[in-house]
């Protein structure tokens, strides 16, 4: 159990370099307080796939637009026994990642709806903080950032400023984003679900779609022939 411990350790430090292992990571520290055989043999597999791509990270370019631009996503009750949903986003800094995470949410959503948007309110508070980042660094980021979501749903809830039913119980997280909306702190866009990048922090992927999603990222292996 201790040699499980610091493996998966070693792995949750790596997912501040290396996003595209947020999912797999926390899919493993779910079973830190009681392996498996098979868990750890899922964390060895992370272990190889890193082994095959040492050179792999996130290349920044000089001279890039101080622009920021997010996407968030959700998976909607995942977690077979509490049903609670995954919330996962990433934010961009002139076209490359600088801030993702995938989280568990707090509570249980009733609807794939109430996922979406609690994720659209948890991004929001990290594009706050980023643009106040960027301000003390003598940046000042005047610009609505697009927050790209793929839930049609969601985006109603978030750009019609009427509150119904169905809405009472995330009432909070309404009037804080659409109040950044007001604001022009972020501006909601419907994204295809084909080109939701956070859906590689939410789930399992097939491979050719996990490396499509890798290249738009902006993935670079120093490794990779010329």
């Amino acid at each position: 159990m201790e040699e499980n411990h610091r493996l998966v350790g070693k792995l949750i430090y790596l997912t501040h370099t290396r996003h595209e292992l947020c999912y797999s990571v926390h899919v493993l520290a779910q079973f830190m307080q009681n392996p498996t055989h098979s868990q750890w043999k899922a964390a060895l597999r992370v272990v190889r796939y890193l082994k095959n791509c040492p050179g792999q990270g996130i290349f920044l370019r000089a001279g890039l637009p101080m622009t920021l631009e997010a996407y968030c996503d959700t998976n909607w009750a995942s977690y077979s026994i509490s049903r609670r949903s995954l919330t996962a986003y990433v934010i961009f800094l002139g076209g490359l990642p600088i801030s993702w995470k995938t989280k568990k949410q707090a509570t249980v959503s009733r609807s794939s709806t109430e996922a979406e948007y609690r994720a659209m309110a948890s991004t929001t508070c990290e594009i706050l903080w980023l643009k106040g980042l960027l301000t003390s660094l003598g940046f000042e980021h005047t610009k609505s950032v697009p927050l790209h979501c793929d839930s049609q749903a969601a985006l109603h809830i978030a750009n019609n400023p009427v509150f119904h039913e169905c809405t009472k119980h995330i009432e909070i997280d309404c009037h804080f984003v659409r109040n950044e909306i007001t604001r022009g702190t972020i501006a909601p866009v419907k994204v295809h679900t084909s080109s939701q990048l956070a859906d590689i922090l939410t789930k399992a992927l097939g491979r050719q779609q996990f490396q499509s999603l890798l290249r738009k990222f902006g993935i670079s292996n120093l490794h990779a022939p010329t």
